[in-house]
Order: C-alpha cells, then sequence, then structure tokens
C-alpha cells in the first residue's frame, strides 16, 4: 500500500493544467464497443481506473494503441466474447465500477454480456437498478447467478421504448443510451441525466452515425440506427480536478493559474466557491486565484446559514462536496452540507476533527462546520483515503496543515487524479510518495 508525506504549510504559486475527465473518459471508452470501426479519443487521462478500463478491453480483444501521450486508438473488429465468461474477466470488472458500462454497448452489438457486481469506493450503496431496468426495457433479460455473484443479460433484439429513470443516474444513462443507439425504432429517455460528460458522450454517438436529440436536456430522444462508424473525440478537462485546485489554492493561501479549465462547462462550480468568500477570476478559459489572507462564507438573503448541497446537473456535482467540506474547516463562518446521494461519503470527518477542524457530522448525510478561519491552523495527522474524493479532501487538508502528515492507501486518489503529487510539488508542494 502506497503513501503521501505531506510537509504543510507550503504555499502554491504558477500554473497547473487539470487533466481529462475521468468520468468522461470511463463513458466514451465502452462507447468504443458499439462499432468495428476505428475510433480516436485524445485528453485521456493516465489514471488507475482509466487504465484498467483500457486493459479490460485489451484483454477482450479490442485493438489499442497510443499514438501520443494522452491519444488512444480503438477498434472493436475482433471482440473475445468468450472472454466475458471467465473468471479472470469477472474479477476484473468486479473491481472497477466503470466497467457495468459495457452492458449497454455489448448487449446492443453482441445481444449478451456478463458483469458482476461492480466494486469501486466506499461511500455507501450505489445501486444499479436504473441501468437494469433501462436496458430491461429496451427488451434485454437479466438473469442472477447467486453463486458467481453475477449477472448475465440477454436480448435477441433491442426496441426502442418510452421510459422514465427513477434516478437522474449519469452512468445509467450513458449505459442505456449505448444500448438505445442501435435499438430498433425510437427510444425516450425521460429524466436523464444531462451533466457535461453525457452531452459529450451524446455528442460522440452523433458523430459515429447515431440520431439523438435533447442533448443537455432531461429528455433525450433516440431514433435507432443500424450501425455506428469510426470518430474522433477529446475529452473535456475534468470539472472535479479544477473544483480540487481552487480549493486547495484557497485552503493554502497561494496565487495559482489553473489552464484550460473548460469554464463554460464548470456550472455553478465557481460560483459555490464564491460563496464561501474565495475569489474565482475568470481569464478567458483560465481561472485565477489570488492569494487569500482568509475568506468568509456568505449568508443567505435572509441571514441564515448557508447551506451547499449536491444535486443532479446543473446542481453542484456530490463529487465536490468532500473538497467544499475540507474548504469551509478554514473559512470565516458557517456552513451546512449536505450530501444526499451516498450515505458514508461523510464518514471522512472523524479524520478532519483529529486535525483540529469544527464539525459536528448531524447524520449520514450532512454535517455543519464551524470555519475558525486562520486563526486556528489545522493539524499534521497520520490519515487514511477512504474513497478518491475524500483523499483528495484530506491532501488539500495535510498541504494546509502545520507539521508533516502522512496518508496512507493513496491508491484511492491514483483512481482519479493523475501524477498529483508530482504535479503539485511542481508549484511549490511538499509531497513524497511512499
Amino acid at each position: 500500500m502506497s503513501s503521501f508525506v505531506i510537509e504543510g504549510g507550503h504555499k502554491l504559486s504558477g500554473e497547473i493544467t487539470p487533466q481529462g475527465a475521468k468520468n468522461e473518459a470511463l463513458e466514451v471508452i465502452c462507447a468504443v464497443l458499439l462499432t468495428p470501426e476505428k475510433v480516436t479519443i485524445h485528453n485521456v487521462p493516465d489514471i488507475l481506473d482509466v487504465n484498467n478500463l483500457i486493459q479490460l478491453l485489451r484483454d477482450m480483444r479490442v485493438k489499442v494503441e497510443r499514438p501520443a501521450v494522452g491519444t488512444y486508438t480503438f477498434q472493436a473488429d475482433d471482440i473475445d466474447l468468450e472472454y466475458l465468461q471467465t473468471e479472470e474477466f469477472l474479477r476484473k470488472s468486479a473491481s472497477l465500477r466503470g466497467s457495468v458500462m459495457v452492458v449497454g454497448p455489448l448487449v446492443a452489438r453482441f445481444g449478451k454480456a456478463m458483469i458482476p457486481k461492480p466494486g469501486g469506493d466506499k461511500i455507501g450503496r450505489r445501486r444499479l437498478d436504473t441501468h437494469f431496468v433501462g436496458i430491461q426495457k429496451l427488451g434485454a433479460t437479466f438473469t442472477y447467478d447467486p453463486d458467481r455473484r453475477v449477472y448475465e443479460v440477454v436480448a435477441e433484439h433491442l426496441r426502442g421504448t418510452y421510459m422514465l429513470l427513477d434516478e437522474a443516474s449519469v452512468t445509467g444513462t450513458a449505459n442505456i443510451l449505448m444500448a438505445a443507439v442501435l435499438a430498433e425504432g425510437k427510444t425516450t429517455i425521460y429524466n436523464a441525466a444531462c451533466e457535461p460528460y453525457l452531452q459529450q458522450l451524446s455528442a460522440m454517438l452523433n458523430r459515429m452515425g447515431a440520431r439523438i436529440s435533447g442533448v443537455g436536456s432531461n429528455l433525450l430522444t433516440i431514433e435507432g440506427v443500424s450501425e455506428l462508424h469510426g470518430t474522433e473525440h477529446t475529452i473535456l478537462p475534468d470539472m472535479i480536478e479544477v473544483g480540487s485546485f481552487i480549493g486547495m489554492a484557497a485552503m493554502t493561501g497561494s496565487d495559482i493559474l489553473i489552464k484550460n479549465t473548460g469554464y463554460d462547462k464548470l456550472g455553478i462550480i465557481p460560483d459555490s466557491f464564491r460563496r464561501l468568500g474565495i475569489t474565482v477570476e475568470q481569464q478567458g478559459d483560465d481561472i485565477h486565484i489570488p492569494t487569500h489572507d482568509s475568506y468568509e462564507i456568505d449568508t443567505f438573503i435572509d441571514g441564515s446559514i448557508m447551506t451547499i448541497a449536491d444535486a443532479p446537473w446543473p446542481g453542484l456535482t456530490p463529487d465536490l462536496l468532500s473538497v467544499f467540506l475540507v474548504v469551509a474547516t478554514q473559512a470565516v463562518g458557517s456552513v451546512l452540507i449536505h450530501q444526499k446521494m451516498f450515505e458514508s461519503r461523510l464518514f471522512f470527518v472523524d479524520k478532519l476533527i483529529d486535525m483540529g477542524a469544527q464539525i459536528i457530522l448531524c447524520d449520514p448525510h450532512r454535517a455543519t462546520v464551524i470555519g475558525l478561519g486562520n486563526r486556528f491552523k489545522l493539524r499534521a495527522s497520520t490519515l487514511v483515503s477512504p474513497d478518491i474524493r475524500a483523499g483528495i479532501a484530506l491532501l488539500i487538508a495535510a498541504m494546509s496543515a502545520e507539521g508533516t502528515s502522512t496518508i496512507h492507501n493513496i491508491d484511492q486518489i491514483d483512481r482519479g487524479y493523475q501524477d498529483i503529487d508530482k504535479r503539485l510539488n511542481q508549484i511549490g508542494a511538499r509531497i513524497t510518495r511512499l
């Protein structure tokens, strides 16, 4: 198990560029299974989850090449469907939650798929009902083998239909969308997720020959086609990294320029940080965070305590709430952080409390942060990263703390952040990887 040793209290200075979006990468890489023609994808992040998915496709006999850093070509013209039955496939896909999105493309193109109960972060229940019910409505049959803990999916013929999703699941919408593009007739998906990742996936599929309308809304209409073709696609900058860098700069009192942020696709993320009192300056497609001696949390118009809560797009992404929580510990004022989606994602706050943060965990979904400003610095500590997003939040806390901290289980951080220690060290951080 790898660890970070962080010498806190150092200010950052200079420029940093966010990686390609992890969540988008997992979707569009699964989409290459929909065509036998070559698909080229640029700005692919070099992170554990994405690399594991690419290797899984290689094992399925997808031809994968890397002509340049961050660029991959995929050609799925000779898929080994027998490999899906093997224990190796089941073991590898079980450890990677994004692998569930191979179901839609495989069922649409080949009429069958296998998927184990997937793994991923330990942040609470992450049910797959939306994926399964949507694909079932298109005509697929799911069978569960409790001994092997495997779902087998079979569909002789997918047909378009109307469906109202029980939740606006991002990966669920992506999976259903990828199945529907090759289904016969028209599919209407209501209460669809509409995150920029889905907009990017839809644009890519349309370039491949799909007929998707309503992109960017929660009502998608898909006219099924008989085949898809090759294309070229560039992944957006990762909005979660952009948000992480904004919070990191403010909390360490640093002056940094975040380059090529895809600002128009960030939604309410910049304004949400401004509500914490952080100065976020847009400079074209870049974001400048000036040095903050302190920052003060805003209140609502009636004077009541500020609440920052996650919501489906265009609301605030739940992946950034861990960062907002830790950044609020060094603000002036109080804020209620409401994590609605996952009931275990806030349990890392006990580690921040050990570092001296003033936090009241109200219940599994809500935490009140009492910001004491820079009058009371966080103390260094020995920490364990429970998931990707809590991991980066703990890294931010350690960078602002007095003394030297250690974070164990940083494989969780590596799953979502590319060479994060090297990139931060280049602008003044002191992080050692053990």
